[in-house]
């Protein structure tokens, strides 16, 4: 838990979908603006469950069915938070996000520069991202870097169930428009960050304590999940977990940054890790050209250049459509992060 988060109160053993359909319900509970929208989000409560109960408890008018139109939903989520609404939107698969770009990029994301202020857009658009149930190239892309590059919208993609909530919750307060990705992968509970016996995301995982009631996580503050002073690893979502892994499997003293928020970016933490360690891998899921890594490799090296005692590697999905069958090839394991994390380790000599 970092500063400035609340934590008080009584706790419940939850799933990330659980603490997901969790920080909507309490959201909705305080605010009457809140409302909660997408493709069988209502009366079905979503293909993955993340807002069942919510139409029964709220009623229609705050959790409903939409057409199949993703155009459809994020202009009316943009059309809705211009009024004063807070609107929750959900894309059913981030693959399907795409048609919906223009109303995120061109309306949502400048509304407030160009009213002067005088409108804001305080939408949220939630959407499942990468691997992880075997759904090829329609249900497991990985987006996430062309929404850092527009000026005005927020990423975030947590990477436990009590940062899913705290985060969601922050960005449904939040007075500007958020994508909050959520990885599929970990949707029923962490794992061991392992490929060599796949779970599909409905399979039983293990749950974590979430607090009951209301507290955020600010956007904005990465998570320090393991202190160390070899080498920085940076990474979010389901990477998180299989980083753990290597690095406990390697034995090795990394320091282990999962970022939470993309944009905006806790550079501080990042600056002050690198320049400790010296070294930094860079692991996404995500395809490696014009991934997020390659913003985060010259960030780096721009800040720390003369405390950087290797090149900085990234570890990364692969320059190819998205695999069906191999999807598990395809994800960054702990073996590719080894070999990875050896080369940064090297001296001048060749050892490591």
């Amino acid at each position: 838990m970092s500063k400035g988060e609340e934590n008080k109160g009584a706790t419940t053993q939850r799933n990330m979908i659980q603490a997901i359909n969790n920080a909507m319900d309490v959201c909705m509970e305080r605010d009457d603006n809140v409302c909660v929208f997408g493709e069988d989000v209502g009366y079905y409560g979503g293909v993955f469950r993340a807002t069942a109960g919510l139409q029964e408890k709220y009623g229609k008018t705050r959790s409903f069915d939409t057409p199949i139109n993703e155009c459809g939903i994020i202009g009316v989520a943009v059309g809705m938070a211009a009024y004063g609404m807070r609107p929750v939107a959900e894309i059913q698969f981030a693959d399907y996000i795409y048609p919906g770009l223009d109303q995120l990029v061109s309306e949502a994301a400048r509304l407030r520069y160009r009213s002067a202020g005088e409108f804001t857009s305080p939408l949220t658009i939630r959407t499942p991202f990468g691997g992880g149930i075997f759904g090829g190239q329609t249900h497991s892309q990985s987006p996430e870097s062309i929404f850092t590059h527009v000026c005005g919208v927020k990423t975030v993609i947590p990477s436990t169930p009590y940062d899913a909530k705290g985060l969601l919750i922050a960005a449904i307060e939040d007075p500007d428009p958020v994508v909050f990705f959520e990885p599929k992968r970990i949707y029923n509970g962490p794992f061991d960050g392992h490929y060599d016996t796949p779970v599909l995301p409905w399979s039983k995982h293990p749950a974590s304590e979430v607090p009951d009631g209301h507290y955020a996580i600010p956007l904005g503050k990465a998570n320090v999940l393991r202190e160390g002073s070899a080498v920085t690893m940076l990474c979010y979502g389901t990477m998180v977990h299989v980083t753990a892994a290597a690095v406990e499997e390697l034995g090795i003293d990394a320091e282990v940054i999962d970022l939470r928020t993309l944009l905006p970016l806790d550079m501080e933490t990042i600056e002050a890790s690198v320049k400790k360690t010296g070294r930094c891998v860079i692991v996404h899921e995500a395809t490696r050209t014009s991934g997020f890594g390659a913003e985060l490799s010259a960030l780096v090296q721009e800040r720390c250049f003369y405390h950087l005692e290797a090149p900085i590697e990234r570890v990364t999905g692969y320059d190819t459509p998205y695999p069906h069958s191999l999807e598990w090839a395809y994800f960054p394991g702990p073996v590719r992060l080894r070999l990875a994390i050896e080369r940064v380790m090297e001296d001048v000599s060749g050892n490591v």
